[in-house]
């Protein structure tokens, strides 16, 4: 991969995994939904997050597609 700077984690996930249509068929979910993540109209949900982790093999980690859930998904950085 190359040193891409991306908009969102989600962005970067999106192009790790070859496109919306390619993510959402490894994660399960439609292309719509993967879309409206991208764009920020809906929050990937916690279960999700840990799909498309895995859909990238870790690349884009569920903290960074959602910083807002840190007692689920702590920030490796932030352990007690």
């Amino acid at each position: 991969m190359t040193d891409e700077v991306f908009e969102s984690p989600m962005a970067k996930a999106v192009y790790v995994a070859g496109g919306q249509s390619s993510l959402a068929k490894k994660v399960g979910v439609t292309q719509g939904a993967v879309w409206k993540w991208v764009r920020g109209i809906k929050k990937v949900s916690p279960v999700h997050a840990v799909a498309v982790s895995n859909a990238v093999n870790g690349i884009v980690k569920p903290h960074e597609l959602r910083p807002d859930l840190p007692t689920l998904f702590p920030h490796p950085g932030n352990e007690v």
